[in-house]
């Protein structure tokens, strides 16, 4: 009975890891408009939204 119960864990965990790969983490760098400095704007997103991050001001 113990491998079937695990036997369902790693399902799930195998339709979670199909899941987390449509997530990514983008990190863009942004100039600060009094010093000049840069700054990282860090944020996990959903892959089909990626291009949509970085061309946001």
């Amino acid at each position: 009975m113990a491998k079937v119960a695990s036997k369902n864990a790693k399902v799930k965990d195998l339709k979670a890891a199909a899941e987390a790969k449509n997530w990514t983490k983008v990190i863009k760098a942004v100039r600060s408009p009094k010093s000049g400095a840069y700054t990282f704007k860090e944020q996990i997103i959903h892959k089909d939204k990626v291009n949509e991050f970085i061309s946001a001001k």
